[in-house]
């Protein structure tokens, strides 16, 4: 399995930016939104580092397996 750790650890570090700037421009969903999608993909980060396969969408679940 290729891993791809950075490139998720990476990905998620946009979204939270993308999150920041949604703030500031009082656009609160897609400041909700980019703020999973990082949490998300950095979660995703952790399991590819420590070389556990982990699929789906909901952080609260992947961080209970």
């Amino acid at each position: 399995m290729v891993s791809r750790e950075k490139d998720w650890l990476r990905q998620a570090l946009k979204d939270l930016e993308h999150a920041k700037k949604s703030i500031e421009m009082g656009d609160f969903e897609w400041a909700c939104f980019a703020a999973q999608q990082a949490a998300e993909k950095a979660v995703k980060a952790l399991f590819q580092k420590l070389g556990i396969e982990i699929w789906g969408h909901s952080v609260s679940r992947m961080l209970n397996m």
